[in-house]
């Protein structure tokens, strides 16, 4: 210091202390108290969130600033101290700059695809954009050259891609699956291996899928990015379900299908799970072995619904035709074992 402090001093730079930590914990606490009435709306939410982070560390850093102007400190501390609370102060709008890029960039994804799920590879990579450009300003205004800083991680960049090029593959097929919009968070999906469920999220490097046992499978995105999915969710939830019935050759297909239909009908208007507008369809289309062999077409809302539907039907049908005197063949092989060759010469 430059000459002997008063009390005086001492007392308003305490007092510009006090001041920053009240005001910052006030702060804080009704910045907290607006956030969680703004639940609901998401937006809001995340300026709040962003303000409830900055604001309160902004007022401390001003009022220490205050402080620090109050004692006569020597040049060159001052400017340290300058710097740090300028620090302080990049680190903080960056660290809450991220967190609403990350935030809108997430209600952006839930919103667009229409689900509750999130896109994590989009908000991490949002998050490492805003602390990148925070660094950077941070460097700057500390005095360090950036362009060199640049350079040497350019060059660096390319030894770094060779070696994490595993996890760079499953980052930009990550990237490609959710732009692409054929594959998003909430779709039931199957893959060419047999691996089906729900998607919950693609993140960096894994896609997590739900199966309906409630297990998770972690896929790897470049494997879905290469496998042959299909999607259920794609174009609408609605799909076609196809049962396969039999009835005797004695039976008249003309009340045959007049039944089926019946109990079709029903099935749509009483099951949860089927589409009540649909109009169940009965195809012949064999003339099997003990029977002639067709297909009923029923509708469902989901993927997971075809599950109790088909039960119904299956239970129902049976049901009626057995009161209707339908004959259901059953499946009969007969297997002819020809004797065996004697020799010549061999009595039989």
């Amino acid at each position: 210091m430059t000459s002997a402090v008063g009390s005086h001093t001492w007392l308003v730079a305490a007092a510009y202390l006090m001041a920053g930590l009240i005001g910052a914990v006030a702060l804080r606490a009704i910045l907290a108290r607006l956030e969680r009435r703004a639940e609901k709306t998401r937006w809001r939410s995340i300026v709040l969130a962003f303000l409830r982070t900055v604001v309160p560390w902004c007022a401390v850093a001003g009022c220490t600033w205050g402080a620090v102007l109050a004692l006569p400190l020597e040049t060159a501390y001052r400017h340290d101290l300058n710097h740090l609370l300028l620090a302080i102060i990049i680190i903080v709008i960056s660290l809450g700059g991220a967190k609403v890029a990350g935030g809108v960039v997430r209600n952006g994804a839930i919103s667009h695809a229409g689900t509750s799920g999130s896109a994590t590879i989009f908000v991490s990579i949002t998050k490492v954009i805003v602390w990148t450009l925070g660094t950077l300003v941070l460097l700057n205004s500390l005095g360090v050259a950036i362009t060199p800083l640049l350079t040497a991680l350019g060059v660096g960049g390319l030894a770094v891609a060779l070696a994490l090029q595993d996890t760079l593959t499953n980052l930009f097929a990550g990237v490609h699956i959710l732009t692409s919009r054929k594959v998003q968070p909430g779709d039931f999906i199957q893959l060419d291996n047999g691996m089906q469920g729900f998607v919950v999220d693609t993140n960096w490097r894994n896609t997590t899928i739900r199966q309906l046992p409630n297990n998770i499978i972690v896929v790897p995105n470049a494997t879905v990015a290469s496998s042959i999915v299909t999607n259920y969710h794609l174009p609408q939830q609605e799909m076609s379900v196809t049962v396969q019935v039999g009835v005797g050759y004695d039976s008249d297909l003309e009340h045959v299908e007049r039944v089926t239909c019946e109990v079709g009908r029903e099935v749509m208007q009483e099951v949860e799970g089927a589409v009540p507008a649909h109009e169940p369809t009965v195809r012949f289309h064999t003339f099997g072995d003990s029977g002639i062999n067709f297909n009923v077409g029923l509708r469902t809302s989901e993927v997971t619904a075809q599950y109790l539907v088909v039960h119904e039907f299956i239970k129902r049908l049976h049901s009626r035709y057995r009161k209707e005197g339908i004959d259901i063949p059953a499946q009969v092989q007969t297997i002819i074992y020809p004797s065996p060759i004697q020799p010549a010469g061999t009595p039989g």
